[in-house]
Order: structure tokens, then C-alpha cells, then sequence
């Protein structure tokens, strides 16, 4: 197989371009509920593009690059179709651990067979090819194995709190800087030129290592950042494996997820209040006494309500806000949500949903739900758009988003979450509270206070019961 960079024809640099305007306009629908099925339809259409120009060029195989894509795809619509929405985040996190581990065989590949790829000159592997290399399987293996422990820890395979390793930053630091020297000496040593793969090996055994070390810290309100960050690694490891095939629409589509997620991290940090460089170390708004969601709320007095005073006080009231969180994820309650919300409109009551960055487990994940459920999308609006409003609703009606609304983030500076902007549901003059029971806490582990107000009414059930049933009693 040729070297694609050496000859790569005419058409085919025009159908990669062709493809990358199409992941640029897929990436700019996306950033939008209104435009982003239009975006979905421009990523699929660039991808089969890409796909179809790459299998062309390179015919050898084919059969067995066919038969690859149709079980790869036949497993892939499988899973789309039995997995609950409540299993997308882990399922995200495990998808970015194939693109870490996909990028780390590549190099392996290309290392073990680099004539195939094109890439020796009389005096063995290019050296430009070996930092290709070393970089691409450090970047894949760390987002491999700290996709696997954000899976574990979303899907309650392991403890969502910080595990907190002593001295783990210095480790974080000297295992990246460790990995950096060894890349430098494996592009500049002859023994690796000639095959020598023992670098190469370390290398890789590092990064693995690295991948958990930054994302066994992290825990409770932060995974969606942790996310963002792992779809940020698998998109440069993509990209670094396109410069090591030569292979145009490889570089440009890991570039701009690379770049896109590496944006969307900074911008949650900024909503979050958190430093971006803290993230990338690890462990950021983490101590030892961090909490977790083994955590417990500690017993207070609080007011009790049921669905038939949560009907009668929002059919009376002007404005309600809903504010939804990993509990409405949790139960499926976006559809029975969204029918309540159209009963109260019938009734004269504005409603309106405030979505935190961070709220459920992964980066919109409140949004892709509320989309679910036909949730218009001119009646959603995000925090630092509908803060302001609390003061003057009638009633804040919350469905299990406790660290997001938790008024100690702005209070107390030993709060694992003290810093992360809060929507001030506390300030709405009724303050409906759905959660399971007062026995837990939220994923931070952190009590709310907002339970124990004077204006708050707290609705101890399943949160789709409790919204089906209030569906009935509206309409009753």
C-alpha cells in the first residue's frame, strides 16, 4: 500500500475536502436543538464520502473491510436500538474508548508493518513518522483507559467519588513528562528505526497508566467535563493516526473533534467556574473529603406534598420554570414532563425549562431529552439566560437536580461544588422538589439546603409517577 500523502489523486483530495466542509457544517448544525438533524444528516453524508473515497484508493482488502464495516454497523444499530436513554453517557464514554483503542492499533500497525504503510526511507521508519506514531498511541491508550474508567464510573461499575492517589499530581506530571522524553528519543533512536520496539512499548504502558490516573480523581458534578475532555483525547488521537496513514479526511475530522471538544471543555469549565488547565491535571474540585453518591443527607425537618398539591399550586401560578436533572433522566419522565407542561400552557401558565451545563452525566444531555420528548425548543433556555427569572416565578419545579441547584456552590468554600454557578430555584416563591426519598444526596454528595426552605414542598417518588400523576390531576 502506497503512502496516500506521496500520490494522493486529484479527485480524491476534492472528495476529502468535500467531506470536511460537510463535518464543518455537520459541527455548526449540531450546535443547535432547531438544526442539529440537519447536522447529523451532513456528518453522515461527509463520513460515507470519506469511507467511500478511502476504501477506492485503497482497494486491497476490500471484501474484508466490507464485511468489517457490516458487523461493525450491524453491532451499532443493535446497541441503538436497546440502549435506554439514561445508559447514554456510559455508552458515549465507551464509544471514545474504541476510537483511543482503534488510534493505539493503528500505530501498531504502522510500526510492525511500516512498509505496508509507506512510511521507511533507506534508513528505517521515518522519523517523522515514529513521532507520529508515539504520540497517536499515547493519545489513543490514555483515552482508551480513561474512557473505561469513566464508563465504570457512570454506569455504577465503580464509585462515582474521588479516589484520590497521594502525591497524584506529581505523578500525573512526571508519567506526561516521561511519556514526552520517550517520544523525542523514539523518533531519534536508530534502534527504533530499524524495529526496535521497546520504546514504542513503554510509551504505550505509560499512557494507559496516565488514563486512569487523570479520571479516577475526578467524580460527582465534573464527569460531564470528563467527557467532553475524553471526546476532545479521541479526536487528536484520530488525528495523529491520519498523519501516520496519510490520509486527509482522518487529520481533518480528528482536528475538529479534537478542537470542538477541547472548546466545549473550556466553555463548561467557564460555566462551572472550574480552570481548564486543572482539568486536564486531574482531579479538579476534588479533596479527601469529598463526596460521593454513597453520601447521606443528614435528617432535617421538611414539608411534604403530593401530586394533588403540586396540581393545584402550579394550575393556580403564572409562571413555572422547570429545571430538570439526572432524576428525570433516570425515571423517563421527559414525556410525561412535557405533557404536563402543555396542560399548565392550556391553562393560561407560562412555562418555561432551565438547563444547567452540567446537569445528568454528559454535556446537553438534559437537551437531547427534552428534544426526545418534543419539548419546544423556544421554551428552554439556559442558565446564565433564565437565572434571573426565579425571583419573579411562582413556582420552581425540580426533577432530581440537586448539585445544580444546591446554594451552598455559592456559600461555602468547603463544598466539593463551592464555585460552580447554581440555578437559584431557592428564590421562586414555591419550590417543588422531586426526588426518590430524603435518604440520598446528589452525585457530589453534597446535601442541598434548598429541601428545608420554608417555600420548599418536597415530592418524595419516582419522578415519572409523580409527573404522571400530576398529568392527571390537571386534567381532572
Amino acid at each position: 500500500m502506497e503512502h496516500v500523502a506521496a500520490a494522493t489523486p486529484a479527485w480524491a483530495v476534492l472528495a476529502y475536502l468535500v467531506a470536511g466542509v460537510l463535518f464543518i457544517l455537520s459541527l455548526r448544525g449540531l450546535s443547535s436543538p432547531e438544526t442539529s438533524q440537519q447536522g447529523n444528516r451532513y456528518g453522515m453524508i461527509g463520513m460515507t464520502i470519506a469511507v467511500a473515497t478511502t476504501l477506492v484508493l485503497h482497494g486491497v482488502g476490500l471484501p474484508l473491510i466490507v464485511a468489517a464495516i457490516a458487523i461493525g454497523g450491524t453491532i451499532g444499530w443493535f446497541i441503538a436500538q436497546k440502549i435506554q436513554m439514561t445508559a447514554m453517557p456510559e455508552l458515549v464514554a465507551g464509544f471514545h474508548s474504541l476510537v483511543g483503542m482503534a488510534a493505539v492499533l493503528v500505530g501498531c500497525a504502522a510500526f510492525l508493518n511500516p512498509g505496508e504503510f509507506g512510511i521507511t526511507d533507506a534508513n528505517g521508519i521515518l522519523a517523522v513518522s515514529r513521532v507520529e506514531m508515539g504520540l497517536g498511541v499515547a493519545i489513543g491508550a490514555l483515552t482508551f483507559s480513561g474512557s473505561v474508567i469513566a464508563f465504570l464510573k457512570l454506569s455504577g461499575r465503580m464509585s462515582g467519588a474521588p479516589i484520590l492517589l497521594p502525591a497524584r499530581h506529581l505523578i500525573n506530571l512526571g508519567v506526561i513528562g516521561g511519556i514526552l522524553v520517550l517520544t523525542v528519543v523514539f523518533a531519534f533512536d536508530a534502534g527504533a528505526a530499524q524495529g526496535d520496539g521497546t520504546l514504542l512499548w513503554i510509551i504505550l504502558g505509560l499512557s494507559f497508566l496516565i488514563g486512569v490516573t487523570l479520571i479516577i480523581p475526578i467524580g460527582g458534578a465534573d464527569m460531564p467535563v470528563v467527557i467532553s475532555m475524553l471526546n476532545s483525547y479521541s479526536g487528536w488521537a484520530a488525528a495523529a493516526m491520519g498523519f501516520t496513514l496519510g490520509n486527509t479526511a482522518m487529520i481533518i475530522t480528528g482536528a475538529l473533534v479534537g478542537s470542538s471538544g477541547a472548546i466545549l471543555s473550556y466553555i463548561m469549565c467557564k460555566a462551572m467556574n472550574r480552570s481548564f488547565i486543572s482539568v486536564i491535571a486531574g482531579g479538579f474540585g476534588a479533596d479527601a473529603g469529598g463526596g460521593g453518591p454513597a453520601g447521606s443527607a443528614e435528617a432535617k425537618p421538611y414539608k411534604a406534598g403530593s401530586a394533588e398539591d403540586a396540581a393545584f399550586i402550579m394550575k393556580n401560578a403564572e409562571t413555572v420554570i422547570i429545571v430538570p436533572g439526572y432524576g428525570m433522566a433516570v425515571s423517563q419522565a421527559q414525556h410525561a414532563l412535557r405533557e404536563m407542561g402543555d396542560l399548565l400552557k392550556e391553562a393560561g401558565v407560562s412555562v418555561k425549562y432551565a438547563i444547567h451545563p452540567v446537569a445528568g452525566r454528559m454535556p446537553g444531555h438534559m437537551n437531547v431529552l427534552l428534544a426526545e420528548a418534543n419539548v419546544p425548543y423556544d421554551e428552554v433556555f439556559e442558565l446564565e439566560d433564565i437565572n434571573s427569572e426565579f425571583a419573579q416565578a411562582d413556582v420552581a419545579l425540580v426533577i432530581g437536580a440537586n448539585d445544580v441547584t444546591n446554594p451552598l456552590a455559592k456559600t461555602d468554600k468547603t463544598s466539593p461544588i463551592y464555585g460552580m454557578p447554581v440555578l437559584d430555584v431557592e428564590k421562586a416563591k414555591t419550590v417543588l422538589f422531586m426526588k426518590r426519598s430524603m435518604g440520598g444526596v446528589g452525585y457530589a454528595g453534597v446535601d442541598n439546603p434548598v429541601f428545608y426552605m420554608e417555600n420548599t414542598m418536597m415530592l418524595l417518588a419516582d419522578a415519572k409517577k409523580m409527573v404522571e400523576t400530576i398529568v392527571k390531576n390537571l386534567g381532572d
